[in-house]
């Protein structure tokens, strides 16, 4: 049986920077040996607004695996995107404001076009400039077997867009147990709680996480405000980050079941 880990050049591995990407990441860098061939690149999309533990997270991948992880951002440019580093990416959301500067509008559920430009146009521009074009290349998603409508929309994508999205670890039936079992054994994680990474007050978080996360730091919440404001928009049709930073304000210790709330790596929910 070939190992699904065993991946063939050229490809792309995008790592999120999240427990089953990292974790995708591992699996493969073993698959080869401990090293990857030159043509099968790990690459983090950086939108400016991950939290710090992410971007400590997808270093410590760097630095504890070796094989380069190659860090890209978005640019409104003819290139499309910049490579950078850990110490020279972007850390007060610079790229993702100035992409609701260039659309006049937030992203919202019904328009993510988030993830579309600051990921999947971050990476593929990347790709161009290896002299690869979509279909020619392998894209490395980070899919579980566990994650059954999302594989099929990935396979849907791939017929219409001509692309070549494969998801190794759903082929090898892996599941959030056994990424979680993985990273108890680790030297390293990701020091966040489930549902935490990504964009720190991404509005794909149920209300409830947000709100958490804004009573335990409450200028997270700024930032947002000030891409509403500056374009007369919102990201959540529910509620302004104002009205919620305020809501907070007014319920400091209100308890909130967060058992449903949103746990999926960015791109893997809203890619399009």
């Amino acid at each position: 049986m070939i190992d699904p880990f065993h991946i063939q050049g050229p490809a792309l591995i995008s790592f999120s920077g999240g427990r089953t990407s990292g974790y995708m990441l591992h699996r493969i860098i073993r698959a080869h040996n401990g090293v990857l061939p030159k043509d099968v690149i790990p690459c983090f999309a950086n939108t400016g607004k991950e939290l710090p533990e992410t971007l400590r997270f997808v270093q410590d991948c760097d630095d504890y695996w070796g094989n380069r992880v190659r860090w890209v951002e978005w640019r409104d440019t003819e290139s499309g995107f910049e490579e950078v580093g850990s110490n020279s990416a972007s850390h007060k959301g610079e790229p993702f404001a100035a992409l609701i500067k260039k659309k006049g509008m937030p992203p919202n559920w019904q328009a993510r076009f988030c993830t579309s430009f600051l990921k999947v146009n971050a990476m593929t521009a990347f790709a161009r400039s290896l002299g690869w074009t979509p279909g020619n290349y392998s894209e490395v998603i980070g899919l579980r077997h566990d994650e059954g409508i999302r594989i099929f929309k990935m396979m849907e994508r791939n017929e219409q867009d001509g692309r070549k999205c494969i998801a190794p670890l759903a082929k090898a039936q892996v599941t959030k147990c056994d990424v979680t079992e993985f990273w108890d054994r680790q030297a390293f994680d990701l020091d966040l709680e489930s549902g935490e990474g990504n964009c720190d007050l991404c509005f794909l978080k149920g209300r409830g996480l947000r709100k958490q996360m804004i009573r335990d730091e409450p200028g997270r919440a700024d930032w947002w405000i000030e891409q509403e404001e500056s374009v007369g928009g919102w990201f959540d049709k529910r509620d302004s980050y104002r009205s919620l930073k305020l809501e907070v304000k007014r319920q400091p210790d209100f308890f909130v079941d967060m058992s449903d709330e949103h746990d999926v790596e960015c791109g893997l929910q809203c890619q399009s």
